[in-house]
């Protein structure tokens, strides 16, 4: 990262200064970041598949986000306790075989798909996605550092938002594939909604299981092997500490606007939208942040300057238009209408332009992008909190907008909390996966807000959320860091 001074490696830990030669394990990489993501939006069609098939109300339907971002949540606890007592199991094995034991683990859940829907059991089921999500927080706790150190650390956030922008493309495509095999190619007549998944979940695994081979197969640096130690050293970082806050704002604030947009589009002194209506707008929130994970790949990246003006040029350009086309076709009559299209997606030009300008002004440092993007979030929120009844459409693009702004927050977050901690590096990631919490614990605090107040008035939640997130961007990822970098 260019925003910060970092401690010296362990030899272990170097990439042997030819960043050329991990193109090919970061590829296979981003691959993993878009399987996770295909599969964590899985769930949501796997929720009104079971709701069918096992006539459940829609708290029994919600115990499948139970299980899996449970997982996360208690996989992480465990893994930070297991270090503590007897250290780093990862400093101990290396980051590879740790991404092919979090491999395997998943290929396990997704395998158990296959005889709790021969047994019809919905227990089964949620054991399943149980085990898939304490495989991908074994992932997560992984494939995070492993990616920061596949080339220079001072690039490491570009590279975690390359890797999270495939993550976004698996989020983007996971409903439209799944939906379609779910719903319609397996759900053939005659075929229970607990048979559909069968088939698409033992992909799944045979996809999991190639991957594990592949990895453990592939020359990769062993990173973090040498020095072990028990205890829990990564908590004696300060802008670690503030960095496991920053990704439980940060994931419970995402988690909050995403929830709320259709509901908040459906206001009368908004949009006043149908549901269906509605939608259209959420796929341009997760497409932005496709769009700005992409930039800040190329913004933070090593590029030639020239080159990197081009590529923040053409990203937003190229993803407009597919966005454009996207929203033009007419699924009733089997056309494109371009200009219905248009209708939708101009008012999200102005978005773009002004995404482009920031990452200008972020200047390629992390913490600085970091700051500028949380800074207009807040200024968004509070644009759509104080706006009346006559700025609806205006309340309603700043909401929409904030995918496009909130994009590198994870990334530039995780690398900045990972610098310079040395051996402690899945330690400290491991505390940074547990922080997922925040998207289960925030978003129920500002839906009860928005009982009490309004739905406006409820983004005051997410508001603080991101001012924090600002907050370690500017200052907190340098708390206690001893010395900091001129380019700060």
């Amino acid at each position: 990262m260019a925003s910060i001074a970092s401690s010296p490696r362990q030899p272990s830990s170097s990439p042997n200064g030819n960043a050329a030669s991990y193109r090919g394990p970061f590829a296979i990489m981003t691959v993993l970041f878009f399987m996770w993501g295909f599969m964590t939006v899985f769930n949501d069609i796997l929720i009104p598949r079971f709701k069918e098939a096992f006539t459940l109300n829609y708290f029994q339907a919600m115990l499948v986000q139970f299980a899996f971002f449970g997982a996360y949540f208690i996989g992480s606890v465990c893994y930070f306790i297991i270090s503590m007592v007897a250290g780093d199991p990862i400093a101990k094995i290396g980051y590879k075989n740790g991404v092919v034991i979090g491999l395997l683990i998943s290929a396990i859940g997704s395998a158990l798909f296959w005889p709790a829907a021969t047994a019809v059991s919905y227990p089964l089921f949620l054991i399943a996605l149980f085990v898939v999500g304490l495989g991908f927080a074994m992932l997560q706790i992984a494939a995070n550092p492993y990616v920061t150190i596949l080339g220079p650390e001072r690039t490491a956030s570009s590279r975690l938002n390359l890797a999270q922008a495939f993550n976004s493309v698996g989020t983007t495509a996971g409903p439209l594939i799944g939906g379609f095999l779910i719903f319609e190619y397996f759900a053939k007549a005659g075929v229970s909604g607990a048979d559909s998944v069968k088939v698409p979940y033992l992909a799944f695994c045979i996809v999991f299981l190639l991957l594990a081979a592949i990895f453990f197969f592939i020359h990769l640096p062993h990173v973090g092997e040498g020095k072990i130690e028990a205890g829990a050293g990564a908590l004696k970082y300060p802008h670690v500490v503030l960095g496991v806050i920053a990704i439980f704002m940060y994931v419970g604030g995402e988690v909050s606007v995403g929830s709320s947009i259709i509901n908040f589009l459906g206001q009368p002194d908004v949009a006043g939208m149908t549901a269906v209506e509605a939608s259209k707008y959420v796929s341009l929130f997760w497409g932005g942040m496709l769009v700005g994970r992409f930039m800040g790949a190329v913004e933070l990246s090593e590029m030639k300057p020239l080159n990197k003006q081009l590529g923040l040029v053409l990203i937003p350009v190229l993803c407009f238009l597919l966005f454009w086309t996207l929203r033009s076709w007419n699924s009733d009559l089997k056309h494109f209408d371009f200009a219905a299209g248009w209708v939708i997606v101009k008012n999200y030009l102005p978005l773009l332009a002004l995404c482009w300008l920031l990452f200008q002004f972020g200047k390629a440092l992390a913490g600085r992008t970091l700051f500028i993007f949380s800074g207009t979030i807040v200024v968004l929120l509070l644009v759509a909190i104080m706006s009346g009844s006559h700025y609806g459409k205006l309340a309603m693009w700043c909401i929409v907008g904030i995918g496009l702004f909130t994009s590198i927050g994870w990334p530039n977050i995780f690398s900045l909390a990972l610098d310079g901690t040395g051996i402690y590096k899945s330690q400290v990631s491991s505390l940074l996966v547990m922080a997922i919490l925040g998207g289960a614990l925030l978003p129920p605090i500002q839906g009860h807000i928005a009982d009490l107040g309004g739905l406006r008035i409820s983004y005051i939640v997410p508001l603080i959320a991101y001012a924090y997130v600002g907050f370690y961007g500017l200052i907190g990822h340098r708390v206690g860091r001893g010395r900091l970098s001129t380019a700060t």
